[in-house]
């Protein structure tokens, strides 16, 4: 066993990294709306965010960051931006960056498996790893999705897990004990709300589920979970949500976001609330055309919605939460986390009752133990 386990660890981190397409980047000094032209074209999920240590030259370029539609949205909520969200968004990206440290890493493709798993478990989110560039590509000019003329990729929970997933039987019996017996909820750091609740009020929650890659439960007044509002459904949204959230409460949220897109009664309660309001005159002007515009393509016939460009990344989107028992197999856990790409799976009783959640982070924490016992 004690061999397995080195084997396991001993393995470089680019093997990690096939197959992974390069990172689209940004500079720190480009602009929120920039961002969201960025995103609207490219279709990511995620941008990383890069810029110099003094050099003019670029040549000591570092990701100091990712950016996500969730990012722009939560910013675009603050007060300050609500009275003037079109000022707001040319503000530079680097306000979106959270001043925590060690949340994006760098690392060479000949680390080991070791350093990585050691690098997650202390808090970093996303491990920036150089790529292979083709002979071509090397003569290419630099672009802006690619720092210093080279490509990059980052490696990710998700990865390791998928990673141990694929030699799950050697840390046999853990995987098929049940998640209570593994101590793998936690009941501490549960980030809730109320189904009644504003959904404003779900925004310090929202930034925080972000960094912990998690989210925030709406619960009903007996405990019970009725769904979430997540930064992954958040992400397939565009910059008119935060209209929604400035105005309905939590519950309306989960059904102005969920099922490919608002409803029409729900875009109108929006439009009303914002008009009863003078400080949200500059907002509703912002948002109107791209409302109208949502308004008309939900109440279409067309039956391609949601196949394609903008309302195919609302057509994805869902409220609905996933999750298990505490007595669910870890591996089922795992698989049933992996099969919904999502880093959490929360945990409830037979009656609906909220428990907890389960995280990639700790069962990547159950495995390094695992691992260090074998060896």
């Amino acid at each position: 066993m004690a061999v397995v386990s080195s084997n396991l660890l001993s393995r470089e981190v680019s093997d990690l990294c096939l197959g992974k397409p390069p990172l689209r980047s940004l500079s720190a000094t480009a602009t929120i709306a920039e961002a969201l032209s960025a995103f609207k074209k490219l279709g990511e999920s995620f941008l990383s965010v890069w810029t110099t240590n003094g050099d003019v030259s670029g040549s000591d370029l570092s990701c100091i960051g990712k950016v996500c539609m969730v990012d722009v949205i939560c910013f675009l909520c603050k007060d300050e931006n609500l009275a003037s969200p079109a000022n707001a968004l040319n503000a530079h990206l680097s306000v979106l960056i959270p001043k925590i440290p060690g949340l994006v890493r760098h690392l060479e493709p000949n680390a080991s498996l070791s350093e990585a798993f050691d690098l997650i478990l202390q808090g970093a989110q996303n491990l920036i790893i150089p790529i292979q560039t083709s002979r071509k590509k090397l003569h290419q000019k630099p672009t802006s999705n690619r720092p210093n003329n080279r490509e990059y990729c980052w490696i990710t929970q998700e990865d390791l897990i998928r990673y141990l997933l694929n030699s799950i039987g050697l840390f046999s019996p853990t995987p098929a004990n049940p998640i209570n017996s593994l101590n793998l909820i936690d009941n501490q750091n549960i980030l809730a709300l109320n189904y009644d609740d504003p959904a404003s009020s779900a925004l310090p929650l929202i930034t925080q589920s972000l960094i912990s890659q998690t989210s925030v439960a709406v619960i009903d007044g007996e405990g019970r979970l009725v769904g979430e509002i997540s930064p992954s459904t958040l992400n397939l949204c565009d910059e008119t949500v935060a209209a929604a959230i400035a105005t309905l409460s939590a519950g309306d949220l989960m059904a102005y976001i969920d099922y490919g897109g608002p409803q029409e009664d729900l875009v109108q309660l929006v439009k009303d609330r914002l008009e009863e309001k003078e400080k949200y005159k500059a907002l509703m002007e912002f948002i109107e055309e791209d409302l109208t515009t949502t308004t008309m393509m939900m109440s279409s016939d067309d039956e391609s919605f949601g196949c394609g460009g903008k309302s195919g990344r609302l057509a994805v989107r869902s409220s609905e939460a996933i999750v298990c028992y505490p007595w669910s197999s870890l591996v089922a856990v795992m698989i049933q986390a992996l099969a919904h790409r999502l880093s959490y799976v929360w945990v409830v009783e037979q009656d609906g009752t909220l428990v907890g959640i389960v995280t990639f982070a700790s069962m990547l924490k159950v495995f390094r133990e695992r691992l260090n016992t074998m060896a």
